[in-house]
C-alpha cells in the first residue's frame, strides 16, 4: 500500500521519468515553443532578443521560456544583467528537434538564422520571419 501512495505523490509532483516525458511534450507540443528551439539551435539569446522575435508579450515568452526550461531543453546564464538562454546540450529530445527542424519548412529558415546569427554573418535584428 505505501508503495502505490509513494507512486501517486510522484505523479502529482509530476516526479519520476513519466513526468520528465510529459513536460517534454508539453513543451514540444506548442509551435511558439518549438521556434524558440530553433532560434536558440546555434547562439544563445536574451529573452529580450527572443521576444522581438514574435508578435506576443514578453510575459508570455516568459511563460514560454520556463515550460521550456522546466522541461530540460533550455538553460539560462546571467552575463552582466543580462539571462542568456541556450539549448541544453547533450539532450536526445535537443538532439532530435534538430534534426526534425532541418526538414520542417518553418524552423529550417529560423535554424538559418541562428547559425548566421552565430558565425556573426548577422545582426541581432530579427526577421520575424513565421508568426
Amino acid at each position: 500500500m505505501v508503495e502505490k501512495t509513494e507512486q501517486a505523490s510522484e505523479a502529482e509532483a509530476g516526479i519520476g521519468a513519466s513526468g520528465a516525458i510529459q513536460r517534454v511534450f508539453e513543451a514540444l507540443s506548442s509551435a511558439p515553443r518549438r521556434r524558440i528551439l530553433a532560434y536558440l539551435a546555434h547562439s544563445s539569446l536574451t529573452a529580450g532578443e527572443i521576444a522581438a522575435r514574435f508578435d506576443m508579450s514578453k510575459p508570455s515568452i516568459s511563460q514560454h521560456l520556463n515550460i521550456l526550461e522546466t522541461a530540460g531543453l533550455i538553460a539560462r546564464e546571467r552575463q552582466g544583467q543580462f539571462i542568456h538562454y541556450s539549448l541544453v546540450e547533450n539532450n536526445l529530445v535537443n538532439t532530435l528537434n534538430g534534426f526534425v527542424q532541418d526538414v520542417c519548412p518553418v524552423s529550417r529558415p529560423l535554424k538559418r538564422e541562428s547559425k548566421e546569427l552565430a558565425t556573426g554573418k548577422l545582426d541581432a535584428k530579427p526577421t520575424n520571419s513565421g508568426n
